[in-house]
């Protein structure tokens, strides 16, 4: 790596120049130095600043934001090697995703059909970036479930590859979700953090009759109807993870944390449900509340000072999939701060022109100033001076759509027909 390229990937200015707790993949820090344009002009767009939006212009050097305004002066534009007309349509900062497992339907896109996992990489990648999303954390589950396609060895080779992988356009970041009912996870994801393989950490227990999984019935039948699983197969679950005692759970949920704490990783806690146990996991050292699956439980984890995130499929769709929190419920109670992709990219840039009755700049927060806040990336997700230039420009007419992005400044996404 040339040292141009690890200043791209590292450095901060002025108020950014905050340490970057996250570690980003091998791909994204060697630049995307072929198709750099040292000084591009994004004009006659609606800039969404994190206070406001602005009839105006975005100037870019290299891979940072140099000035936002009404007016850029006119040797900044004569000296521009592009300029780019934006035609009025939004320009948001770069989508931030803290939790994305979609990686696993372009590795699995049919039951039992695996595809080439650099080609999976690559499909996942472009996907994204067409969803407006620049930063991306894949949500990769640590979890013995083969029928699900799901193994700590999975988890482990899929962290390998997002790690090594050369062309991606994206910043791809790991998100590893440890299924703390087994052992044999928790050691893997200890194995993990030791190596600073993760940008982010979750603690997941899937019981029957607790969490996204309260009502055992409903297991039952989730698993009636799965491709993956049999009936019996569900049973055989529910007496394994039920079997196990509370303070057991607790244990390896303190492991972790302990074990992320020592890496400056960031930990996420998944599908609470009691105010009391998310304030717990607070004291502890947990972050974020991915999921809270009442409002109690995220008013408890909001006023903690967790970031609490939901899903953006949940707010499109009006309701979730298990029947536990709308997160429109929980934007209107005023305790969501960031939006998740959670298994659908799409829906997190849908997500921003759904109308909560909020301004603009705060459901745009909610998808990359948050996010980035939350991970300690606070050098992005915002459209200001000195921050890095990852700008999705976005037609809202007659669905979303991401008509052009820039990763690091460097234009790498264009839709056919855009300007």
């Amino acid at each position: 790596m040339s040292d141009n390229q690890t200043q791209n990937a590292h450095t901060h200015d002025g108020d950014n120049d905050t340490r970057d707790t996250t570690k980003s993949t091998h791909a994204q820090k060697k630049s995307h130095d072929d198709t750099r344009i040292m000084s591009v002009v994004i004009e006659n767009g609606q800039v969404v600043t994190p206070s406001t939006v602005i009839n105006g212009s975005i100037h870019i050097e290299g891979d940072r934001i140099k000035s936002v305004g009404e007016n850029i002066k006119n040797e900044t534009l004569s000296a521009a090697d592009r300029r780019i007309d934006a035609a009025g349509q939004y320009l948001v900062p770069g989508l931030i995703d803290l939790h994305g497992d979609d990686i696993e339907s372009h590795l699995y896109p049919r039951a039992g059909a695996r595809i080439e996992t650099q080609m999976a990489l690559a499909s996942a990648d472009r996907a994204n970036v067409a969803a407006g999303i620049t930063t991306k954390f894949h949500a990769i589950s640590f979890e013995v479930d083969p029928e699900a396609n799901r193994s700590p060895e999975l988890g482990a080779e899929l962290t390998t590859a997002v790690e090594q992988t050369d062309g991606l356009i994206a910043d791809h970041r790991i998100h590893a979700r440890c299924e703390v009912t087994q052992k044999r996870c928790v050691e893997a994801i200890e194995t993990l953090l030791d190596a600073d393989d993760a940008g982010l950490v979750s603690v997941m227990s899937h019981i029957p009759g607790k969490g996204q999984f309260r009502d055992t019935d409903a297991f039952i039948e989730y698993y009636r109807n799965s491709q993956n699983h049999t009936v019996a197969e569900a049973e055989e679950m529910i007496d394994e993870r039920g079997s196990l005692e509370l303070e057991t759970i607790r244990e390896r949920v303190r492991r972790i944390v302990n074990c992320a704490r020592d890496a400056d990783i960031p930990v996420a806690s998944h599908d609470d449900e009691d105010p009391t146990e998310v304030a717990q996991l607070h004291d502890i050292g947990v972050n974020i509340s991915e999921y809270p699956i009442n409002i109690e439980t995220a008013k408890r984890a909001h006023a903690t000072g967790m970031t609490v995130t939901m899903g953006a499929p949940n707010l499109i769709r009006g309701e979730s999939q298990w029947g536990n929190l709308r997160t429109a419920d929980a934007i209107e109670a005023d305790v969501v701060d960031a939006l998740v992709t959670d298994y659908h990219p799409m829906s997190l840039l849908a997500a921003v022109f759904i109308d909560t009755g909020e301004p603009l700049p705060t459901r745009v927060a909610r998808v990359s100033k948050n996010p980035a806040d939350a991970i300690g990336l606070t050098d992005r997700g915002r459209i200001e001076a000195g921050a890095r230039a990852d700008i999705a420009m976005v037609d809202p007419n007659p669905t979303p759509t991401v008509t052009r992005a820039f990763v690091a400044g460097a234009p790498v996404y264009r839709a056919e027909g855009a300007k």
